[in-house]
């Protein structure tokens, strides 16, 4: 059954045209992916159908009696209501039943009328349902299991809404929504403020809601996980498609595939025909001319097919500037306190050249105050971080503190590099689609996804060959997503990142590091790999004990038994990063020798020498590297 209908909607704000034609379809039970680049007009068009704003043209159409929840973006405290008691109003009708109900119970006790009694019975009888029915026998528990899901402890509970951040705010009120369980969920980018324990407990409750959803995120493993549809917006249109987030970029590319073949033969038919016009005048006869004529008028009548155009995207590479010896940072016993609470100790790990490193735990843990340790933000309770050598360290901060509000964009950034010339400045900020007139807006009048390009913007010019990245995928939409992880594939450096975007751990990752109240614990491969490796690891007791084994022991062999797969990746892995530095070696020695061959090679004093041990410190370089591969190699196919 069709719950919601809009059909050629369109809105503007003065001269902008966010919304041109938009259509799409909500069946009861689908739980629908809105995606397209940030800009687009996603939020707009949650606005217009949850009737916040009123369309220009177009018509929303809704079953009879369905009830819509929106969630959006930005939410606020509700003054004077703690954590707990904001949810607890949700079953304030409830509640009122349950008063009611006592009140009849009272009445039929005391009663001694038949008549009365009867009455009283039909009343209690009619209300008991319809308590039943609205949750009355679970409601506390109901509250419960979403506090849990999302992450409120205990303590949080009892906090005043007002003192919450904006995070534990949409979380709250996504609380809320999930309580009143309307008809239609409309969610504007649920995921951004969950941890991974949040996310997998949303994913679960959405797959297994009985209403409809339709959620604008930039998740895509989120998607991937719940969304049974997926509606693109692109230049104003949507377009709708069947499945998963996956499903939807092959369905993509085939319709791209599609329409550019059929604007290309279009084209090709017009030229053609265009060719015969011209021949046919040229005869200049009267019977060519009319058949001329009637090729035109024929041209005149084709519906023009449009060229299939991309949403502008970012792109940018980083580079290192220098190269770190073998070990990068090692960091032993790392402890930090705030106000005699403990927010993490005992955190020892070391990070190596290429390493990929992915931090996750829970919101409150301490990741980026870890973070901020490391760069010398904050000092450390106890513990040391020791610096490896040439280590050059880059830091992107998700809240974006060290951007300067007053400043245009162009400042900012030239600001940090005064050496470069404007049109260098600009060239940059052009590579994340700051271009024209863009480059003087202020840093305080930007969006989120916005002030992150201007902080990529400024790490891609520093070129460290250590990056932290504080949540580097937040605010950015599917496209520049992309475009980070393949910039961070080509990296030579080592990478640190935070993040709760599982898919883009899945890309970037070789290492996934979870820190806990006691430490950090590191597991080998990405977050599936992690996510496999922990649900090995959580076997039931009876297991070791059936087995006559400790449970070490009985740890050991399970991580040998189902090993062998997680290590063949790995395996692969090194061979194809062994064979990315075979590439990398044989490009230095071949430039090297380019240069080796032009004017400058030996303009200097000494250079002769100094030409020499850098030519035999290359073949060598390649030597080991050729080395690496073919050990790789065995060890792949053995």
């Amino acid at each position: 059954m069709i719950v919601l209908n809009a059909q050629h909607l369109s809105k503007a704000f003065g001269g902008n045209t966010v919304l041109s034609d938009v259509s799409l379809t909500l069946q009861n039970g689908d739980r629908i992916g809105l995606v397209g680049v940030n800009g687009c007009g996603k939020t707009t068009l949650l606005r217009v159908l949850c009737g916040e704003l009123n369309a220009d043209g177009g018509s929303v159409s809704m079953a009879k009696d369905v009830k819509i929840g929106y969630l959006a973006q930005q939410n606020h405290p509700v003054p004077g209501m703690t954590v707990y008691d904001l949810l607890r109003s949700v079953f304030d009708p409830v509640r009122e039943m349950e008063k009611k109900l006592r009140g009849l119970e009272e009445k039929m006790a005391q009663t001694r009328d038949e008549t009365e009694l009867k009455r009283l019975g039909e009343s209690y009888q009619r209300l008991n349902t319809a308590f039943e029915e609205a949750g009355g026998y679970y409601w506390q528990s109901s509250i419960q299991g979403v506090l849990k899901g999302l992450g409120f402890t205990e303590e949080m509970q009892h906090q005043q809404t007002a003192v919450l951040s904006g995070g534990e705010l949409t979380r709250l009120h996504l609380g809320r929504l999930l309580l009143q369980q309307p008809d239609i969920l409309l969610l504007d980018e649920p995921t951004n403020h969950l941890d991974l324990e949040a996310l997998s407990w949303l994913e679960t409750y959405l797959a297994e809601y009985r209403g409809s959803v339709l959620v604008v995120s930039h998740d895509r493993y989120f998607l991937d996980h719940v969304c049974n549809g997926i509606v693109e917006m692109a230049f104003g249109v949507t377009e709708q498609y069947p499945g998963n987030y996956t499903r939807y970029l092959d369905l993509r590319a085939e319709r791209w595939l599609t329409r550019e073949r059929a604007y290309d033969a279009q084209q090709k038919e017009i030229a053609r025909q265009m060719e015969i016009i011209r021949k046919l005048r040229a005869f200049n006869r009267e019977k060519s001319i009319k058949r001329a004529e009637s090729r035109v008028k024929m041209l005149d009548k084709i519906e023009l097919l449009d060229r299939p155009e991309e949403e502008k995207q970012i792109f940018f590479h980083f580079t290192a500037a220098r190269r770190t010896g073998d070990d990068v940072l090692r960091v032993r016993g790392l402890s930090k306190r705030y106000d005699g609470r403990t927010v993490f100790e005992n955190v020892t790990f070391d990070l190596y050249r290429g390493d990929r490193v992915a931090l996750i735990g829970r919101n409150g843990i301490g990741k980026t105050t870890l973070f901020r340790c490391l760069i010398g933000e904050e000092a450390p309770d106890l513990g040391a971080v020791i610096e490896g050598a040439n280590l050059d360290m880059g830091y992107y901060d998700q809240h974006q503190k060290g951007l300067h509000d007053a400043k245009t964009i162009l400042d900012e950034v030239w600001d940090e590099f005064p050496r470069m010339d404007q049109t260098a400045v600009r060239s940059a900020l052009g590579q994340f689609l700051f271009t024209g007139e863009d480059v003087f807006q202020e840093i305080r009048s930007l969006s989120g996804g916005e002030k992150g390009r201007v902080a990529l913007t400024k790490l891609m010019l520093r070129k460290d060959n250590l990056l932290l990245l504080d949540e580097p995928t937040n605010h950015l939409d599917m496209n520049s997503r992309e475009v980070l992880e393949e910039a961070l594939d080509g990296f030579e450096g080592t990478i640190f990142a935070i993040s709760h975007d599982r898919y883009f751990i899945n890309r970037f990752a070789n290492k996934v590091m979870e820190m806990t109240p006691e430490g950090v614990v590191l597991y080998q491969g990405n977050y599936d790999d992690y996510l496999a490796e922990k649900e090995k690891l959580a076997a039931p007791q009876d297991a070791w004990v059936q087995a006559g084994m400790t449970k070490t022991e009985f740890r050991k062999v399970r991580q040998k038994e189902n090993g062998s797969k997680l290590q063949k990746k790995q395996l692969e892995a090194a061979l194809r990063e062994a064979e990315k530095q075979v590439e990398r070696a044989e490009q230095e020695l071949k430039d090297y020798e380019a240069f080796l061959a032009g004017p400058d090679a030996y303009a200097k004093p000494g250079s002769a020498e100094t030409n020499a041990w850098e030519y035999q410190r290359l073949q060598k370089q390649l030597e080991d590297a050729y080395a690496a591969w073919e050990q790789a190699a065995e060890d792949a196919n053995g």
